[in-house]
Order: C-alpha cells, then structure tokens, then sequence
C-alpha cells in the first residue's frame, strides 16, 4: 500500500554511508573472515524509503523491540459506527503474531484499542482519500482522529497509532502510512510527537491483517515492492514479499530486509563483495539460525542475493521452494522495482492462483548466470530446510 512522502522531510533526511566499498574476495572458502558482511552492504540513494542498510531512524522507526500501538476506531457524520470495535480489532489482531514471527521474535506490536467509537469532525468523503489524498490532507485527518480521541486516553505510552475507519465509510478507501515531517509542527498529544500512523482503508477487507503488517514495515523505512504502474502491479517479486502482493502465497520479508531490520546478523550473511567463489550453506528464512542469505555485490548500490524458501510458518501456501535469487537495487525508487526476482527457465507452469513469478525458485543442478556483472549462482544440494549454492564473480 501506499504511504504518503511529505517532499520538505524527504529533503531533511540526511543518509550517512556505512557500507564498505567493493573489495576483491578471495576464492579460498576458508577465508571468510576476511569477507564480513558489511563489505555488501548497500546505502540507499533515494532519500526515502528504499531498500539501503542506512535507514534514517529518526524519519522511521526502528524495526526492533515492542511497539506499541494504540488502536483507534472512527466514524463520520455521513458514515455512523456499523459493529463493535472488538470486531474490527480481531480482525486486525493477528497482525502482531505475524510480526513477531517473521522477525524472529525480535520486533513485536502490543496493540491496544482504545475500545469505543470516536467521531470525525468531517465527512468521510471530504478528507480526499478517493482523489489520492495530499500529505497535507492525511495528516489532517490523523490530527482530527488525535484530537477527537484524546478526552479518552494517554497518547504518551504509545509509538504508533493505527486509525480504523467504520465499514460503512466507503470513500476511505484505501490504507496509507503516515510518517511525520520532522521539519514542521506536526501533530503532538499529551506532549509527544505523533511521528507514525496506518490510517486503515476499507481496502483491509481484502488484505486482511497483513495490511497492518504491510504498513508497519514501511514506517520501519521500507518501499513498496509492487509496481505503481497498472500493467501488472506483481511483476517484480509476485507473491515472495507482502511489500510486493499482501495475499501473495509466501509473504514473509525477503532475506535482505530482515538483514535491513536488524531480524539477521551479519554472522547469518555470506558476503561476496568481488572477485572470487564460495560455497554456502543456507538455512530457510522461514526459520530461525544459520545462514540466511548469500549475498554477491556488484556495485555501490546493486547485488544479487540468494536465500532458501520453503512452505512453512507463514509461507506454508508458497508455490515453490528452493533457492530464491532476487536483485537488489537501492537507488530504485518505491514502487518501481527496488528488488527484482530473478526468473528461473527451468521452472514449472503456474498452477491455480499460482503465477509465473511465484514459480521461480531454483533447484540442485539449475543455476543463473548474469554476464554482464560475471555473476553465477549454482544450486548444489537440498534437504529439509536447507539449500548448498556456489557462488562466483568473475
């Protein structure tokens, strides 16, 4: 889903470096001392959300340790209550079990209601959700929402908010993060900055409490991997991540932005940053330990990454498993393909709700080969949870 870029904070962001530059590797295995992690990662240059290591945690927040989250629930003159809060709460809920586990446990979401329905000063349809709706507009409507709930409750406790709208306000219809302008007076309550909110469409019907889980990453400082354009809005990672399609079949959090997050150490990352060859164990990311990611750089902001996928926890429906091999970009813009899977030739037809993209996982004997960087990336052996790859750079 979409969130909302105030163009004066976007401006204000200042992204320090910290990855190390390329480096040539040694093609001895036994010297990967000599190679950490750090030296692939990658600084993000879109001065926004994107997916660099360098993430300006005081525009975001930091995706770990418990957030907690204050529920409210509104309603509008031209759209009254349908249904108790409760309702719309569970139906939102699971949104922190999902969290806790596609983290490892290490980022968790302490949801609170605020359990009584709070009027809107304004009509549903006024507020320009359904024209796309302005930064200035949205956050009017979040300090509305702080204003009318704040005879009600204490919002110094709290990190975040998640605003949920009655069913019956159609014309709120799709579900924004609001992140704050640290550069303007913004929103305060009970004498503390309202820095993030997921102010929820009637979209979260469809979504379901992913959405939540969606939303919340992208004030943890992600893009959207979906596409803005509508000529096939999964063309670039399909179902693999819930930043690119939220009902997709395996929707937890790519390799590369649990390593983002903080979820993976670097000790849980193999590191090619030049020249050379090694062979890695992988561990599916879908379970805690072990190596997570192999990660080959090719350059200041580029490099190809493989991760072992497999159909459990919250991936039990994925199409495929195997190695999954995907290129990261962090110069690329939210919503115009910052990670990109790699399609594997050898992979079987869709099937059902299946699509091509989330058939691409690659299995022992297939590998992927890009000549122009000297890439290639051989799939050796499988077994229950893991995956042997070599990696080379010529």
């Amino acid at each position: 889903m979409m969130k909302l870029r105030p163009l004066t904070a976007a401006l204000a962001v200042t992204l320090p470096l910290i990855a190390a530059a390329p480096a040539t590797a040694a093609t001895d295995d036994a010297e990967d001392h000599a190679r950490p992690a750090a030296a692939c990662a990658l600084a993000g240059k879109t001065g926004w959300t994107d997916e660099g290591h360098d993430t300006d945690y005081h525009q975001f927040q930091q995706p770990l340790g418990t957030k907690h989250v204050l529920m409210l629930f509104v309603d509008f003159p031209d759209a009254p209550a349908a249904g108790a809060p409760d309702d719309y709460y569970r139906q939102l809920a699971p949104a922190a079990d999902w969290m806790e586990q596609d983290s490892y446990g290490r980022a968790r979401l302490d949801i609170t209601p605020l359990k009584r329905w709070i009027r809107m000063p304004q009509d549903s349809a006024s507020y320009g959700f359904q024209r796309g709706i302005t930064f200035e507009q949205h956050e009017a409507y979040v300090k509305q929402a702080v204003e009318a709930a704040q005879p009600y409750t204490d919002f110094s406790s709290y990190d975040m908010l998640y605003i949920v709208p009655t069913k019956t306000a159609s014309a709120i219809s799709f579900s924004p993060t609001y992140l704050y302008d640290p550069t303007s007076a913004g929103i305060t309550a009970n004498g503390k900055r309202i820095k993030w909110a997921v102010t929820f469409g009637q979209d979260m019907n469809h979504w379901g409490y992913k959405v939540a889980d969606h939303e919340t990453s992208h004030t943890f400082g992600l893009p959207d991997l979906y596409a803005f354009t509508a000529t096939d809005y999964h063309r670039y990672v399909g179902g693999w991540d819930l930043m690119g399609n939220i009902a997709g079949a395996a929707p937890q959090h790519l390799g590369w932005e649990r390593w983002k997050f903080g979820w993976i150490d670097d000790h849980q990352v193999a590191c090619l940053p030049g020249a050379g060859s090694r062979t890695v164990h992988l561990k599916a990311v879908e379970r805690p330990g072990g190596t997570k990611i192999a990660v080959i750089r090719t350059s200041d902001t580029t490099a190809y990454v493989a991760e072992s996928r497999r159909a459990v926890g919250a991936d039990d429906k994925a199409c495929s498993t195997g190695v999954l091999i995907y290129k990261v970009d962090t110069s690329v813009a939210t919503g115009n393909g910052p990670v990109q899977v790699v399609t594997n030739p050898g992979a079987a037809a869709p099937t059902g709700a299946c699509t091509a993209l989330d058939m691409q996982a690659y299995q022992p004997g297939q590998s992927f080969t890009d000549p122009t960087t000297g890439v290639t990336i051989d799939v050796q052996r499988r077994g229950p949870l893991t995956d042997t790859v070599r990696l080379t750079r010529r």
